[in-house]
């Protein structure tokens, strides 16, 4: 027997709890939306959202959820310094644009030169003034379901002649992933504490 090995298992008393334990999970992640997010991040996990972002040499990043009727993704959380005329209120149908396709499918998508791609929905560069250049974008998946995407992006003028960035690399995709996955057990974490009474 390794004993160096933990070996934990479900403690049969709390088995007849369990079934109420999913379903209120459930609801909880049903009810967390773009505009109540903010209010379930804590300091670490913002440090957490704003590290991995400049880390991977992002201008910005952006949480998006995917609404109730599963029309649209809308910004939930954003880094960069619109963030307030975005957060809650920017929506991206599901129907169009490369979020809504890292959505619907649950893969990975990043890109250089991303405004070259016919799929890209310019309409957020164009209110905001700006050409995306590069985009990571993964699903996010917290309490048992892809609920939305993460997304960061290197941004660049439209009429500046300046040298283009340096783009993402599979390095940068990886630690971005890794680093939402982490919010997601973060945010389960925070969940199944709340629901069960310790904090």
């Amino acid at each position: 027997m390794d004993e160096s090995r933990l070996t934990l298992l479900p403690d049969q008393k709390l088995a007849p709890l369990l079934p109420a334990l999913q379903g209120r999970l459930a609801q909880v992640g049903s009810s967390i939306n773009a505009q109540n997010f903010s209010s379930i991040l804590d300091g670490t996990m913002k440090q957490l959202i704003h590290g991995i972002v400049e880390g991977v040499g992002a201008t910005e990043g952006s949480i998006w959820l995917a609404d109730q009727a599963a029309e649209n993704l809308t910004i939930a959380y954003n880094t960069g310094p619109n963030s307030q005329k975005l957060v809650g209120k920017f929506k991206q149908p599901l129907t169009s644009g490369l979020v809504s396709m890292v959505f619907s499918s649950e893969q990975t998508f990043i890109e250089n030169e991303v405004f070259k791609n016919a799929f890209q929905d310019k309409t957020l560069d164009s209110a905001l003034e700006v050409r995306t250049y590069a985009m990571i974008a993964v699903p996010f998946y917290f309490l048992d379901a892809c609920r939305g995407v993460a997304s960061c992006v290197q941004l660049v003028s439209p009429v500046s002649e300046a040298a283009s960035p340096k783009g993402f690399d599979g390095h940068h995709e990886l630690a971005f992933r890794n680093a939402i996955i982490i919010l997601g057990r973060l945010i389960e974490h925070w969940a199944i504490r709340r629901t069960i009474g310790l904090e």
